[in-house]
This record gives structure tokens, C-alpha cells and sequence, in this order.
């Protein structure tokens, strides 16, 4: 059976041919995840139900003004959308009508100079350094367990603790994104270099260290493998009836039951393992350039976040140890 169009998928609302167009152009062309296109493709959606329920039609695009795109904004205000995802939604809308207009379909962006709800300033959540090494002891924690204890539950599967024992000292050494860690091929790795080939959004690669606890925790993960991967086979892998590539999904399940094996907050997601990482570099004096660049961010910017948290970090040692504070 043939894939729906892109704007079909989970959504009986009006699909548009520009819009499975853009998205497809996000797919293939300019190397979007998943993860981005599926959000893109849900904004439009919004619109695009917003637009067929007020004025009863498929949106012109090239005939929309500035005002509908206000009435649009009210309308998300009016379903309580947070300011994140309304920024989200308009993202998507300004990229797709760049798209409009290099393939003649639009004349100008009525998007141009529109004013969105100010961003919340959250600052990233992190795991302390003794909390990183109670997650990172923690997969390996059921093998520990007295045989009696574990005869009430499933036995652990030795292989899937020690492949998660690396796969969360690979995050936290590499402070690579989930989708690039479930995307690292045996021949990424260069065991001599202590490095490692990443593969970020957009595309774009990157060279990154990777710790020798990193290294010893996959090669104590391929020992228990029939056969170790080579070349473009996944470094990480399931172990059910058929082996394959892991998924985000599956490593978000299996890091809340470590999270609750370690006595941290379950709700935390793996990209916190990417802001521990930031964090601890540039508390132990890394530069923010060169932190920038291992994180593969394309703008300066996006990495200033972090200094917000080393900053509070450094007034408090201030406030505790100075006599004048």
C-alpha cells in the first residue's frame, strides 16, 4: 500500500499540495528529521484546519494578509497554546512561505514583521555530576540484585543492561542529541582517536571526543554480541526477535526506569543528558566557542543558554564564601 501525503498522516483535516510539497522539500532536500518535519507538518495542519472552519475554503496563499495571521494568533491564544509551541507554529509557517516565493507561488511574506508572544526564558534542566554517576551505575543495577529479588519480575537481559550502560555514557561523554545517538554507525567510531563521527540536523557532521569509560562500556556491550558491528551497522541495537537500529522512543522508556533506579525524577528525558553535559563544561572553564562547535549548535546564540545556569552557579559560591557578599 502507497504512504499517504505527508499533511494526510494521523489528520482528517484538508491536505494542501504546497504544503506535502514543502514537506517533502524538508525531507529529502534539506535533510530535516523526523521529528522537524512531523512538527512542521502539524503546524500547517493547524493552519490549515483554522483557515477551511473560519472562511470555508483552502487558503490562497499568495492573497493572505498580515490580518489573517493575527486572527489565526488569536485563535491559538483563545485555545491557551503555550508560547513555545505558537512560536513553533509560525516558524513553520515563515519556512513554508520562503518556499512559496522561490518557487513563485507567493510574491512576499505577509509574515514579515508579524509580533509573536515573547519567548519563556527556562532555563535548561541538568543533572548534577553525582547524579549523572547514579544513572550511569544504574542499568546494571538488576544484575546485582540477589536471585531471590528478581524471581518476582522478569529476568534482566544482560546484553540490553550493558548496551544501556553505553549507550547513556556515549550521551553524557559525546553530549550528542538522541536521534544522532540512534543514528552512529560502528564506522563513526575511531577507537584509536578517542572520537567519534556525528551526523546533526541538517546534515551537517561533526567530529567529537569520546571518553575512554564511553569506549570500555561499548566494548563491554560487543563482547556480549554474537557478532561486533561493522561498518554501516548500527553501534547500538535491539535484542528482541530481530535485531535493528534502536529507536527514541524505546531509549526514553528505558531511561525513566533508570531514572526511578537511581532515585531521580522520572519526567527527565534524555536531551537533559545533553544539557549536563554543556553544563559541567563550561563549570569546569571549557570555552564557550568550543562548546558550541562539540554540540554541533549553528549559532552561537543557542549555547549562551547555558551560561545563564553557570552564572547562578558561580553568584552562589559567591553569595556562601565571600565575606562582603
Amino acid at each position: 500500500m502507497a504512504d499517504k501525503p505527508l499533511t494526510d498522516r494521523g489528520s482528517a483535516g484538508p491536505a494542501d499540495p504546497w504544503v506535502a510539497r514543502f514537506l517533502q522539500h524538508l525531507a529529502t532536500d534539506r535533510g530535516a528529521s523526523p521529528h522537524t518535519v512531523r512538527n512542521y507538518g502539524e503546524a500547517l495542519k493547524d493552519f490549515l484546519n483554522w483557515h477551511h472552519a473560519e472562511r470555508r475554503t483552502a487558503p490562497a496563499w499568495a492573497q493572505l494578509e498580515r490580518d489573517d495571521f493575527r486572527a489565526f494568533l488569536r485563535h491559538l491564544g483563545r485555545r491557551q497554546r503555550g508560547r513555545a509551541s505558537t512560536r513553533l507554529v509560525f516558524s513553520a509557517l515563515r519556512t513554508f512561505y520562503k518556499f512559496l516565493i522561490r518557487h513563485g507561488q507567493a510574491g512576499t511574506s505577509p509574515l514579515t514583521n508579524l509580533s509573536l508572544p515573547k519567548r519563556e526564558k527556562r532555563l535548561p534542566q541538568f543533572l548534577t555530576a553525582a547524579q549523572m554517576v547514579a544513572l550511569l551505575n544504574a542499568p546494571l543495577q538488576p544484575l546485582t540484585q540477589p536471585k531471590k529479588e528478581r524471581a518476582a519480575g522478569r529476568p534482566p537481559l544482560a546484553i540490553a543492561c550493558y548496551r544501556d550502560t553505553a549507550i547513556w555514557e556515549t550521551i553524557y561523554s559525546c553530549g550528542l542529541r538522541i536521534s544522532e545517538l540512534c543514528g552512529l554507525r560502528a564506522e563513526d567510531l575511531d577507537w584509536s582517536a578517542q572520537l567519534v563521527r556525528v551526523r546533526g540536523k541538517g546534515r551537517r557532521e561533526r567530529l567529537v571526543p569520546i571518553g575512554a569509560p564511553a569506549l570500555k562500556a561499548i566494548e563491554n556491550y560487543w563482547r556480549l554480541m554474537p557478532r561486533q558491528p561493522a561498518g554501516a551497522e548500527a553501534v547500538f541495537q535491539t535484542h528482541s526477535i530481530k535485531s535493528g537500529p534502536l529507536s527514541p522512543n524505546l531509549l526514553q522508556q528505558r531511561l525513566k526506569k533508570y531514572l526511578v533506579l537511581a532515585g531521580l525524577d522520572p519526567r527527565l528525558t534524555p536531551h537533559k543528558l545533553r544539557h549536563s553535559y554543556a553544563t559541567h563544561l563550561l563549570n569546569a572553564g571549557a570555552d564557550l566557542r568550543s562548546v558550541q562547535e562539540l554540540l554541533g549548535h549553528a549559532h552561537l546564540m543557542t549555547t549562551q543558554i547555558y551560561t545563564h545556569v553557570t552564572t547562578d552557579r558561580l553568584k552562589q559560591a559567591y553569595d556562601a564564601a565571600h565575606p562582603r557578599a
